[in-house]
């Protein structure tokens, strides 16, 4: 299980709003009007410079600003104005402070103070005692920093100053936050908030959201953590504050990357980085290379990590941030601990060590005690390590960092794994993944599976040790809870119930309009009129899309699409008699676990697994030299790499599955397997395909929808053996496909009752209007469901060609598809990754999202003349009253029997009900 190094402890630091943010801005007084001409000349020329460093200081033009305050402070000294000349320490020590020069800053803040107190000014008083706590905040001495900030905030509240009252609110709360006491932490924020909204302070209320936003980050609440950022941003932009700006795009960066998603992370993290360096944000500078070093190690890219790191130590160690530079020895820690060179990594570890004692940053402190717990596992002084990860956990529990609570459960998990105490280790690991699915519900649906995937290596642990002790079935409900997304089932939200007023009042709403929408179905079985199709196309449209919205805007909305054990139990009992599914999952690369596939095999109502060795390596090139050579019809080394795969991903399995005697053989792939052609694997001991032993389809998932008997659903009159077929929708170049007009013209003459759209009738809207009154639709048009555009075909990104408009895919899940028992995409690379990122079950999952019962598509560009003889062959076999799973193979051993390569025959998969 790999060791969080950024995310526990990094985001902590990085996420702190610096001085500038906190410190309420100066109320720069003018001196009385004095005593004699050559006075008042000084005192004009000190004012006019006093303005001119104030403004320079705005600017972050630091160094002009403190040669002009020194000059500022020379003449206050002259005049012997103790007030003007606070006023120009504070000046002095503000800026040195946004240069990172923290003792320079307390030296000039230190001489401010009794000037104030001498001439009775308590909010200069104030201001300059908030300042030297926020100094003191900074260099990790939280507990000075407390007594400054709680000496300033009765001040503030006597002289009647709203702004600077909710300054110190702010900063008496982050210190709060770093000692762990979040609650408090969110109280004072609390206070804050209303204050700056009612003085119309913008830059005070956006440092406040991004205060909220960071405790929520440090409570494992990462969609509230978002909100709040997300929220601040405009805000800082607004006022002009670019050193708020690029904190708080540091913060969404720390966000996407908390959630596994290290692209979007960098994104934000190099947006931030030259914000921070045109302001001369040292501090906020080293944050950032640091944090983009984080990236870079989850991504495996150590050498890139380190230098990130590197450049961030010495500047953190320049401006005196104690605990930036714990955070980053940590994380040079954690390389060295991941390129084997385990005496460095203790090194690096043992120096933040101290320094996170000495600041109190016990979320810090937990990491490096659960790593070096770790490198002593590796090592194999398992006791030693139980010692430093038991030591972790209760730090991690004091300050509510959920995150690093997982971890070290799931750290003591793998420990117990490997030191054969399984019953502790289910224990451990379980407590660890309920933690992880606890937080993912405070998800939004876009960032919940990224976030599984990142947490992922404790339900890998699980299942590997739940097999062990022959727990099928419990390891299979943990397969599915961290494999599987939402279950495309809509009717989850009928009269759902969920504590959120405001989501419980747009279910209400959308129950009301889905009851509309049953009524008219119900009538569609009696009216044949033309307009009753397309009103109750009108109103599913309006009715999924309202659906789709409200689950993407309440989590808890989201969560009931999410598969739950019950689901588990119940949905093998919906398997079609006749039909073996295997769901191979690997278990690999999980420290201190041997790398293994585990099979799932299950038959109606019955559960076994099988369980190899396997090297994760060497198969992941076979996976990856396979792919390339079954896509080049000039290569024919697929025979022996297929065969090397089938000994891997079949052979293993293969005495279960012909004791079964299946009909139709059902696979469920993820990870590396989702791009995988099954049934093109090759037995080199009978010389056959998969796909001449047994009809082969997919599933996205075990899903109700997918599995339910026909007579299980809600049925519409729909025309019996008649497809609904478009093609060739725009038949000029580079867009023309004259062999999808032939495809559905014979589609017509093999089944009398279809009607067929071609050329400029081709429409998405004839679509639209149709599709309801068919159990077959068959688009034989160009499909582009890649990451980038189509450029050869002019067809932008995860789109679908039809004659007036595409069709984005995303769309794709509103069409309303109930009852369709299958949708044919005859097109181009219409089945490899789309904007979801599952592969062969991409656009599978979109298109079952609208209700179809299955889908056949393409893995990759296929030969126009190969595709029409396929499907002319396949439509053939359904007439004669064969299942969609033995017409499509019938098809296929048709062509293996004209000894065609599988690159003409293997892309097309049925994926779904293959009945």
């Amino acid at each position: 299980m790999k060791k969080i190094i950024t995310s526990l402890l990094v985001v902590g630091v990085c996420l702190t709003p610096i001085t500038v943010m906190l410190m309420a801005q100066p109320t720069w007084g003018q001196t009385q009007n004095s005593r004699s001409q050559e006075a008042g000349r000084l005192l004009k020329q000190g004012v006019r410079l006093l303005k001119q460093g104030v403004k320079l200081t705005q600017q972050q033009e630091h160094q002009k600003a403190i040669q002009i305050l020194q000059q500022v402070l020379t003449i206050a000294r002259q005049l012997k104005d103790q007030k003007f000349e606070a006023t120009a320490l504070v000046g002095l020590g503000r800026n040195y402070d946004d240069l990172g020069e923290k003792q320079k800053a307390l030296d000039y803040l230190n001489q401010a103070l009794p000037l104030y107190r001498a001439v009775g000014d308590r909010s200069g008083e104030a201001l300059t005692l908030n300042g030297i706590g926020a100094v003191h905040s900074d260099l990790g001495e939280k507990q000075k920093a407390l007594d400054y900030f709680n000496q300033a905030l009765p001040l503030r509240r006597a002289v009647g100053d709203r702004s600077g009252e909710a300054s110190t609110l702010n900063n008496i709360s982050v210190v709060h936050s770093d000692l762990g006491e979040k609650q408090k932490a969110l109280d004072y924020l609390n206070q804050a908030l209303p204050l700056y909204r009612a003085v119309g302070d913008r830059s005070g209320e956006a440092v406040t959201l991004v205060g909220f936003g960071k405790v929520y980050f440090d409570l494992g609440e990462k969609q509230k953590a978002l909100d709040y950022f997300n929220q601040a941003l405009p805000l800082l932009r607004a006022v002009g504050n670019r050193s708020g700006e690029a904190t708080t795009l540091n913060s969404i960066g720390a966000v996407y990357n908390a959630l596994g998603e290290k692209q979007k992370a960098l994104n934000f993290y190099k947006q931030a980085l030259p914000l921070r360096r045109a302001v001369g944000d040292r501090s906020g500078e080293a944050a950032t290379l640091n944090n983009i070093g984080g990236v870079h190690y989850a991504l495996g890219q150590n050498h890139k990590a380190l230098d990130y790191f590197n450049q961030a130590l010495p500047l953190r160690r320049a401006v005196g941030d104690r605990s930036g530079e714990a955070a980053t020895l940590n994380n040079i820690g954690g390389v060295y601990d991941a390129l084997g060179e385990k005496q460095k990594a203790l090194n690096f570890y043992n120096q933040a060590l101290p320094l996170l004692l000495f600041v109190g940053d016990r979320s810090g402190e937990a990491t490096t005690l659960n790593n070096i717990g770790g490198v002593y596992d590796a090592l194999g002084e398992k006791q030693k390590a139980l010692n430093f990860y038991n030591q972790a956990l209760p730090l991690s529990r004091a300050v509510g960092d959920r995150a690093g609570v997982a971890v070290t459960l799931g750290n003591i998990g793998v420990l117990f794994q490997s030191t054969n105490r399984p019953t502790e280790a289910i224990t451990n690991l379980e407590q660890s993944l309920q933690i992880s699915l606890e937080m993912r519900r405070g998800l939004q649906r876009e960032n919940r599976q990224k976030f599984l995937q990142e947490n992922d290596s404790s339900a890998t642990a699980l299942v590997d040790v739940l097999i062990n002790q022959k727990k099928y079935a419990q390891a299979f409900e943990w397969v599915n809870l961290f494999t599987t997304a939402d279950l495309a089932d809509y009717t989850r939200l009928i009269n759902a119930k969920v504590a959120n007023p405001e989501a419980q009042q747009s279910l209400n709403d959308w129950t009301k309009k889905n009851q509309q929408l049953e009524a008219l179905r119900q009538q569609l079985q009696n009216n044949r009129s033309e307009s009753l199709p397309q009103k109750i196309r009108q109103l599913e449209a309006q009715v999924y899309s309202e659906a789709e919205t409200i689950s993407r805007r309440f989590p808890e909305v989201a969560e009931l699409f999410e598969t739950t054990p019950a689901d588990i139990k119940n949905l093998t009992s919906f398997i079609p008699t006749g039909t073996v599914v295997v769901q191979p999952i690997l278990l690999t690369n999980v420290r201190n676990m041997p790398n293994n596939i585990a099979f799932f095999i299950f038959t109606k109502g019955e559960l076994s697994v099988i369980k190899k060795s396997i090297d994760p390596t060497k198969f992941n090139k076979l996976i990856s030299d396979y792919l390339k050579q079954v896509q080049d019809d000039s290569d024919s080394d697929y025979f022996e790499t297929g065969g090397e795969l089938y000994d891997i991903l079949i052979r293993p399995v293969e005495d279960k599955i012909k004791a079964l005697s299946p009909k139709q053989l059902s696979f469920i792939a993820t990870g590396e397997l989702r791009h995988l052609p099954f049934e093109t694997l090759y037995d080199n001991k009978t010389k056959q395909f998969l796909i001449e032993k047994y009809p082969v389809n997919y599933l996205t998932r075990i899903s109700n929808n997918s599995l339910q008997s026909p007579g299980m659903q809600n049925a519409v009159s729909r025309k019996p053996q008649a497809v609904l077929a478009f093609g060739n929708p725009v038949p000029s170049d580079p867009q023309n496909l004259p062999g999808a007009e032939a495809e559905v013209t014979k589609i017509k003459e093999i089944l009398p009752d279809s009607e067929v759209y071609i050329n400029k009738k081709a429409t998405l809207e004839n679509f639209r209007s149709q599709a309801l009154r068919f159990s077959f639709l068959h688009l034989a048009t160009h499909g582009c469901f890649q990451t980038e555009d189509c450029k050869k075909v002019k067809l932008k990104n995860n789109t679908l060609l039809f004659a007036d408009k595409p069709l984005d895919i995303a769309d794709a899940a509103l069409l309303g598809l109930q009852d369709t028992q299958l949708i044919t995409l005859s097109a181009c690379q219409t089945a490899v990754d789309t904007n979801n990122g599952e592969g062969i079950a991409g656009v599978a999952y979109i298109f079952e999202r609208a209700g179809a019962k299955a889908v056949m598509a393409s893995l990759w560009a296929v030969e126009d003349e190969a595709t029409q003889e396929l499907m002319v062959d396949f439509y053939h076999n359904l007439k004669d009253g064969m299942t969609k799973g033995k017409a499509l193979q019938q098809a296929k051993l048709k062509l293996i029997a004209d000894h065609r390569h599988p690159f003409y025959w293997s892309p097309f998969v049925l994926i779904g009900d293959a009945r």
